[in-house]
């Protein structure tokens, strides 16, 4: 019974279904999973009552961005063969089992638990979550893809601000020991699994040849980038298309999670030898104020490429983007408006790149596995969360151990930066439609959506 439930055809929505009951069902899981990115309020604690180093408090939070990634790309085809309820029901079972063991591990002092709870089975949901609901909206609003897929991965941004502080406070009720960093767990993990729900009971798919009303399917009105075909997850990997969108997000999310990784002691040392240097509150505010902008910029720039087009909106990113390090580098210490609102800019292309690939997938690919084909592109943010800090960290330990300090422990990365926006830039002026070779039959494709690809 509860099987037959979570089956594909039990969820295709009877006539007049209101469309705009999907966003609402997208942001139950995905502003849940974004608590990913509030993981950092665990850190202290764990490190008190564990005995942990920075380096081993983090590795839940590394290993489920990598699991995201992996789940994500393995588990795309499963999610378009299935259905989002089913995707929905199993993200919510790995995310709040994750934080059920971690309770457990917690409270039994076992770290280990906690990296395998958190990490790994939680990274499971994470990736199955974050997919989920993609194909579904963009099949309810063929007519404004960008928006619709801005809207969920919007809560993904936005996550950690709902987290954090409820954590925090939670941490100060139940206490920062053992026993109350397991209840928090615990907590988490039951209330997310509530919350996560109601997307699992809300979700609907269109029935089939389904349309918005007055909607006419076409080659993008003339825009050749846009195509009404159907391309099977097994034929994109094959394409230079996929690969070129791989390098244009894999360089995008680089550059933005160099900053937002760092970005508390970079504002921090920019300006530790000015008139007015940055404090710990100043410098939490500024991290607060690109999380803000993050989640913003994945709803205002996606849903502006749905009026300008896919490929301006990337030109937009990665070419503004280069300019905005080549001005923080160059004006060094010298003024924290320009810092921070570049830094602030540059943390929405870097949202709005997440929130505007799956229309880009769209366009060029069709709706038929476009999940699919999303998973396996999301290997590039896995590659780019090792990439960025690792690029931010080495260059600025390194200059700090020669004695440099300020700005110029990250001017180098700032232009190494600007450089992969620069590469990720000419890869997008090289992105074309996609050769009819690869397109599945026609009506075979896009009448069965489901189907895996032969």
């Amino acid at each position: 019974m509860a099987l037959g439930f979570l089956d594909r055809s039990h969820s295709i929505a009877p006539p007049n279904w209101s469309r705009w009951l999907i966003p609402p069902a997208a942001l139950s899981v995905h502003l849940a999973i974004g608590q990913v990115y509030a993981w950092s309020v665990f850190k202290p604690p764990l490190e008190e009552t564990l005995g942990l180093s920075g380096t081993q408090s983090a590795l839940p939070f590394q290993l489920g961005i990598v699991m995201l990634g992996l789940s994500a790309a393995f588990g795309g085809t499963l999610v378009e063969r299935n259905g989002p309820r089913w995707a929905m029901f199993v993200s919510m079972t790995c995310f709040s089992s994750g934080f059920l063991i971690s309770a457990l591990g917690v409270a039994a002092s076992q770290y280990w638990l906690v990296v395998l709870g958190y990490g790994v089975v939680g990274g499971v949901g994470l990736g199955i979550g974050y997919i989920s609901p993609v194909s579904t909206l963009i099949k309810w609003f063929p007519d404004r893809p960008g928006m619709a897929t801005g809207i969920a991965i919007m809560g993904f941004g936005g996550g950690a601000l709902i987290a954090s502080p409820w954590s925090n406070q939670m941490l100060e009720s139940f206490g920062s020991t053992t026993g109350g960093i397991a209840t928090t767990f615990l907590v988490h993990g039951l209330v997310y699994a509530v919350f996560m729900s109601m997307g699992v009971l809300l979700v609907r798919v269109p029935p089939e040849g389904w349309r918005p009303r007055g909607w006419q399917p076409t080659a993008g009105n003339g825009n050749k980038m846009i195509t009404t075909a159907s391309v099977s997850a097994r034929n994109a990997i094959r394409t230079p298309q996929f690969w070129l969108l791989w390098v244009i997000l894999c360089f995008n999310v680089t550059a933005g999670i160099g900053i937002l990784e760092k970005a508390s002691p970079m504002i921090t040392e920019f300006f530790r030898d000015t008139a007015t240097p940055v404090g710990a509150a100043a410098a939490a505010g500024f991290v607060g104020l690109l999380s803000l902008t993050n989640m913003l910029g994945r709803f205002v720039w996606s849903s502006t490429s749905d009026l300008i087009g896919r490929r301006n909106i990337y030109r937009i990113y990665l070419g503004v983007g280069a300019g905005l390090y080549l001005v923080i580098a160059l004006t060094g210490d010298t003024s924290k408006i320009v810092f921070v609102l570049a830094a602030m800019v540059i943390l929405s292309f870097y949202g709005g790149g997440f929130a505007t690939v799956p229309a880009y997938l769209k366009d060029l690919f069709g709706t038929y596995q476009v999940g699919a084909i999303h998973g396996r592109l999301l290997t590039a943010w896995s590659t780019a969360g090792i990439l960025g800090p690792l690029i931010v960290n080495a260059i600025a330990d390194s200059q700090e151990a020669a004695g440099k300090q300020g700005p110029a422990l990250y001017t180098t990365s700032l232009y190494i930066m600007m450089a992969l926006l620069i590469a990720g830039f000419v890869a997008n002026e090289l992105v074309r439609p996609v050769h009819p070779r690869f397109h599945e039959p026609a009506g075979d494709g896009s009448a069965v959506p489901e189907k895996e690809a032969r």
